[in-house]
């Protein structure tokens, strides 16, 4: 080998990186080391090797049709870009499976006109970067244009200006971070009569998630073809000390999970919390607490199409603040499996009791429970109200600044939002069963809606 840098398109910085990271890559070191730069230079440049599968064109839409819009939700970092710029190459060249012959004309849609350049032409990850020099297209500031070797075109558009994009036609679009744009789907309707050339034509739309009407339309239509990818998906191109950073921030978090995780987090405007309320009352740690509850919502049924079991632990300080623990909920185990798990969550955290619901199968629950260990203390609790009746209360304390989450609970916390009025009184969409919900308003409600015994302070 000779001294030369690794070529730029790469994921690796050095020769040493190369060689250390070839397990992540799926190639052998011995190989590795007997290769001459500019024949790696050749492997780096076949994507369709070093890539993950979800940066791949899938083969049909999850309708099994043929996808027109293939839509890239990722995290940040998560490679969203250079799976953009790589169809455009691939499109652009002709080479399957991006396509079985060139594009002519191809539209490339940023949030801006500085934003399209700096990251989809210009970017480490950009257009420039991800083609090997033979074949590297022209770029013409001027006239927001690139021109490949073989005549294809691509022209700049920003989703500022819908109207732009009225009158110019193409094979093919790629549209990047499209929740964030000022007018998505204006721009949108308008890219959709100009995508008009070729015998099938289509688009990448590649954003990070944000709960916009045009994203939660495309994700939810089986005719689009969906990929999803974490920040952690693409960690051996990013930098660790980034990655323990805010892995340590936001993990869990409603901004994780749509940052890092790239999961869209949608908000129900009639539910009983908001997303909003719950990260404003989000701690690290819990201060001392005077007593410690599990409480349990055990289904009728078990079983893998059965409700889950919802195991919420809370606890309640000196000065009357309720914070919750835990969500230790378990789905599809015998009684005795939810059982061993509400007790391992009452063992750990040192709880006073394990307060259960017992409408479901009456005494059966308290029974399964005191049979796994005898000396735990029960306290059996009916519902003699509807689940609205004994959210709302609830609900109410969290709007007064009384409960906190300590640390952070994305099941339990999904359901909390999509908490709201239906025809048939309050319920999750789609009929689902708010287990994890229903446990946390026992605890709550244990704790600081009922009279309660003499603290005992602890820390945890």
């Amino acid at each position: 080998m000779t001294d030369s840098p690794v070529p730029s398109n790469s994921s690796a910085t050095s020769w040493v990186d190369v060689l250390n990271s070839s397990a992540a890559l799926g190639l052998q070191p011995e190989l590795l080391a007997t290769c001459r730069e500019a024949d790696f230079a050749l492997m780096m440049a076949d994507w369709l090797t070093f890539s993950r599968s979800d940066q791949r064109p899938p083969p049909a839409a999850r309708d099994g049709t043929p996808w027109r819009v293939w839509l890239v939700l990722g995290g940040r970092g998560a490679g969203k870009t250079r799976t953009g710029a790589e169809w455009v190459r691939g499109v652009a060249a002709g080479r399957p499976p991006f396509a079985s012959k060139p594009a002519r004309r191809i539209a490339l849609v940023g949030e801006t006109f500085a934003d399209a350049r700096e990251v989809m032409i210009e970017g480490v990850s950009g257009l420039l970067s991800v083609h090997m020099p033979a074949e590297r297209p022209r770029w013409e500031p001027s006239r927001r244009r690139l021109l490949w070797p073989n005549g294809c075109v691509a022209q700049v558009f920003s989703a500022e200006d819908p109207e732009s994009l009225r009158g110019p036609q193409f094979d093919v679009a790629w549209l990047d971070e499209l929740a964030k744009w000022k007018h998505p789907q204006e721009t949108w309707d308008m890219l959709q009569f100009g995508l008009r050339l070729g015998d099938f034509p289509r688009l990448v739309a590649t954003t990070t998630p944000r709960a916009v009407d045009l994203v939660r339309r495309l994700v939810s239509d089986p005719s689009v073809a969906l990929t999803r990818a974490s920040t952690t998906a693409n960690a051996m191109n990013l930098a660790a000390a980034f990655l323990d950073s805010v892995t340590a921030r936001y993990a869990g978090t409603r901004l994780g999970r749509q940052e890092l995780d790239g999961e869209l987090i949608e908000d129900r405007s009639d539910a009983l919390w908001s997303r909003e309320l719950i990260e404003a009352r989000r701690e690290a740690e819990p201060p001392p607490l005077v007593r410690i509850v599990v409480a349990v919502d055990p289904p009728a049924t078990s079983g893998a199409r059965a409700d889950a079991c919802g195991i919420v632990a809370a606890g309640i300080d000196t000065a009357g603040v309720v914070h919750v623990l835990a969500d230790g909920s378990v789905q599809g185990v015998s009684p005795a499996g939810w059982a061993r798990a509400a007790l391992a969550v009452h063992r750990r955290l040192e709880a006073d009791a394990l307060v259960v619901e017992v409408n479901q199968g009456g005494e059966m629950a308290e029974a399964v429970l005191r049979e796994a260990d005898p000396l735990v203390p029960v306290t059996p609790v009916r519902a003699t109200r509807g689940k609205a009746l004994r959210a709302e209360p609830v609900a109410l304390l969290y709007e007064q600044g009384r409960v906190r989450h300590a640390g952070s609970f994305p099941a339990l916390e999904d359901e909390m939002c999509d908490f709201g009025p239906t025809d048939r009184g309050y319920a999750l969409s789609g009929g689902r069963s708010p287990d994890r919900l229903d446990a946390l308003v026992w605890a709550v409600t244990a704790l600081a809606l009922q009279p309660r015994g003499a603290p005992r302070v602890r820390r945890l």
